[in-house]
C-alpha cells in the first residue's frame, strides 16, 4: 500500500521550517504520458482500486488544489467519497474569476478557496462570495498568473500543513518548474492516448542544464492496484 502516512510525516516541521505546506503532487496518466485526448476533455483512466488509494490520499491532506481549467472541465467535487475520512480544503488557481457559483464544489459543504488576481472583476467576486466562496488575493506574475510561493505561503498561514496538488496540466508544470513539489504518487493506466501531456518541456534557466538538475524521485516505491501501476516517492530538492 502506499504508505500515505510515511509520505506525509514531517509536514508539520516543514511548514514550520519553509513557512509552506508540504506539496504532494498527484494524478492519473497514460503510459505516453497523457491526462486526457486533448484540453478541456474528461478521460477517466483509474481503476476503481486507484480511485480508493486517491480519496485515501485526499483524506490524509489538509487542502487540494486544482486550476481553473481543471475545474471547468471535470467539475469535481474535490471531496472523499470512497473512504471514510474528512474533505480537503478545496483551493482553485482562478486569477480571472471564471468558477461558476453552481460547481460542484459547493455542495459538500465545504467553503472553496479560490485564489485570484488583485482587481479581479467586482460582479463575479460579489456572486462566488455569496455562493460560499472565499477570495485570496494575490498580485499576479508577468503572464497574469497567481505565484505559486506567495499563494503557499499563504496557505501556510491559514494552518493548512498538507496541500494535494491534483491538475491540469499547466498547474502540475507550473509547481515542477518552481521546485515547489515535496511527494509524488501517480497512476500509470495501462493504456496509450496520444494527447494532451500532462508535463510541459521543464525549462531550466539554461536549456543545456545537466538531466540530473531536472526534477528527481528518491525512496522510490511502487505498487499494483487492479490494472494501473501506482508510483510514489519524495522529489529531489
Amino acid at each position: 500500500m502506499v504508505p500515505i502516512k510515511g509520505l506525509l510525516a514531517e509536514a508539520e516541521s516543514h511548514r514550520l521550517k519553509t513557512r509552506k505546506p508540504l506539496v504532494t503532487l498527484s494524478y492519473a496518466q497514460s503510459l505516453d504520458g497523457s491526462l486526457a485526448i486533448q484540453r478541456r476533455d474528461r478521460l477517466a483512466l483509474s481503476g476503481h482500486e486507484a480511485l480508493v488509494m486517491t480519496h485515501r490520499l485526499r483524506a490524509a491532506h489538509d487542502a487540494i488544489l486544482i486550476g481553473i481549467g481543471t475545474l471547468l472541465a471535470d467539475d469535481p467535487r474535490l471531496s472523499v467519497r470512497l473512504v471514510t475520512g474528512p474533505n480537503p480544503q478545496p483551493v482553485i488557481l482562478d486569477s480571472l474569476l471564471r468558477t461558476p457559483p453552481g460547481a460542484a464544489m459547493f455542495s459538500t459543504g465545504s467553503q472553496p478557496w479560490i485564489a485570484t488576481a488583485q482587481g479581479s472583476d467586482q460582479e463575479r467576486s460579489d456572486r462566488l462570495t455569496a455562493a460560499g466562496a472565499r477570495l485570496l488575493y494575490f498580485s499576479s506574475d508577468e503572464h497574469g498568473r497567481i505565484p505559486l510561493p506567495d499563494l503557499l505561503t499563504e496557505l501556510a498561514d491559514m494552518g493548512i500543513s498538507t496541500l494535494m496538488v491534483e491538475g491540469g496540466a499547466q498547474v502540475i508544470t507550473s509547481f515542477l518548474r518552481q521546485r515547489l513539489v515535496d511527494r509524488i504518487v501517480i497512476t500509470l493506466a495501462p493504456l496509450f492516448v496520444g494527447g494532451l501531456r500532462a508535463i510541459d518541456r521543464l525549462l531550466l534557466e539554461d536549456d543545456n542544464s545537466p538531466a540530473n538538475l531536472l526534477p528527481r524521485l528518491q525512496d522510490l516505491g511502487y505498487e499494483r492496484l487492479g490494472d494501473d501501476l501506482i508510483v510514489w516517492g519524495k522529489l529531489t530538492p
